[in-house]
């Protein structure tokens, strides 16, 4: 029978906030039933996965989660058709492994394989392919979720349940399980070609241009210079080859952060430092390369416990998208006030968002372009630094990511996600999280 065990270093990837969870792994589909005991107000529960939500909102703090990865299993898998049906516990690392040397591939997939496809569902994740493909949630073709009141329900899309599932935080119910239309590639591997840009306006001309012809577009932006310097970046732009090489990732073992760093180790001129070398070396050799999906995709997968580099105190990570009419500006100003703070984040990621929308109440992407930074963790500083950028996000009529955020003010996500009402009123009564408890607070 599964029991909740007390957990005192539960956290989150930033780990920020440290605090105890009473946590039930089960193996089986039926005994989920059990972990939800009693439908108490006063003890709401919540499912999780692999934990690469960066804030809170995969934390439960002092009261109960239900660890959905012992739920692994594939239901389903055509094979000639691409249709899988899987345990919402299945990780996209395990997934890859399958579908790949035969010839298949996630339509959408985020930035590490260590997400499970329930946590992919309730985050509505995005990739490097949003003006192709949209979100996760655009392929998703049904969906498993149980209640607190004991029902078992499969959702289609259109329906209003399922609109509010998708991106919507694992509020609405326990995912036992994910149908979703898989992408034929005929390579494993992809042409990449790296294009330097020297400021905002440059980004977005190549990135214009870029999306008409490939596949795949993402930019490092170093956001740590001043100057002339500000907003210059590397921009790769990539599409699958067609060479018949199907090798999956292999498994094994990588080598990991040992300890947390110092917490001076990230200072001003260290960021600095890292951002010029990294721009050289970006800028530097053959423009255009063949490349394994894994490296592509999932670059910091290569380093366990890499969100050690930022200390015992964690991080906050910071992504924002802005509408196309305020968004050269809006991302120049940003930028700025970043370089100004001497807070620059290692790895700045710019990507630009199009037109496809999943339909998920709570999803983030719009189309426009989004920032992703991540902040070590220097309290009041911190706070204040990222406070400003809000009101930058905010007048721009932007909104930031609830899978990334860690303390955004209830009166900004309000404001930028006008559907939280709508998700409420289907949201289970007995899940929450510490985020929704702050951000829908009056």
């Amino acid at each position: 029978m599964t029991q909740f065990r007390r957990r005192l270093d539960y956290t989150s990837w930033g780990r920020v906030v440290r605090a105890e969870h009473a946590v039930a792994k089960p193996r089986f589909p039926d005994e989920l039933a059990a972990c939800f005991g009693a439908d108490r107000a006063d003890e709401p529960i919540l499912a999780v996965g692999l934990r690469r939500s960066y804030g809170d909102s995969g934390l439960n703090a002092g009261k109960r989660v239900i660890d959905m990865t012992g739920l692994d299993r594939f239901v389903a898998f055509d094979a000639g058709a691409g249709r899988l049906r899987a345990d919402a516990g299945l990780s996209i690392d395990d997934l890859l492994r399958v579908i790949v040397p035969k010839g298949w591939f996630l339509p959408t997939t985020p930035g590490t394989r260590f997400v499970t496809l329930g946590g992919a569902v309730a985050n509505d994740v995005h990739g490097k392919n949003h003006h192709r493909s949209g979100s996760f949630g655009c392929s998703v073709t049904g969906i498993g979720l149980r209640r607190s009141d004991g029902s078992q329900q499969w959702l289609r899309p259109g329906e209003p349940l399922f609109q509010a599932t998708v991106g919507g935080l694992g509020l609405t119910g326990v995912i036992t399980d994910v149908e979703l239309n898989l992408s034929p590639i005929a390579s494993a591997f992809l042409d990449v070609e790296r294009v330097a840009f020297r400021d905002i306006a440059d980004f977005f001309r190549i990135a214009t241009e870029s999306t008409a012809r490939f596949e795949h577009t993402v930019a490092w932006i170093d956001c740590a210079n001043t100057d002339k310097a500000l907003g210059r970046g590397v921009l790769q732009r990539a599409s699958w080859r067609t060479d018949g090489d199907l090798a999956p990732h292999r498994a094994r073992s990588r080598p990991a952060i040992p300890f947390d760093l110092p917490a001076g180790a990230l200072n001003q001129v260290t960021l600095r430092l890292f951002n010029h070398f990294y721009h050289r070396l970006q800028s530097r050799g053959r423009r255009v390369r063949r490349l394994h999906y894994a490296p592509f995709f999932y670059p910091l997968d290569s380093l366990r416990l890499w969100n050690r580099l930022y200390g015992a105190a964690g991080f906050y990570q910071y992504q924002c998208v802005i509408p196309p009419d305020a968004q050269e500006p809006a991302l120049e100003q940003l930028i700025g006030i970043i370089a100004r703070s001497g807070a620059g984040s290692f790895l700045a990621v710019l990507k630009t968002f199009g037109t496809r929308q999943s339909g998920g109440l709570l999803s983030f992407p719009r189309e426009g372009a989004t920032l992703a930074l991540d902040f070590a963790n220097h309290g009041a500083a911190t706070l204040t630094l990222l406070a400003a950028l809000d009101d930058v996000v905010l007048k721009a009529g932007g909104r930031l990511y609830p899978a990334k955020d860690g303390r955004m003010p209830a009166h900004m996500f309000q404001a930028s996600y006008p559907n939280w009402k709508r998700l409420e009123a289907v949201k289970d009564p007995a899940i929450s999280s510490d985020f929704w408890r702050r951000v829908t607070q009056q």
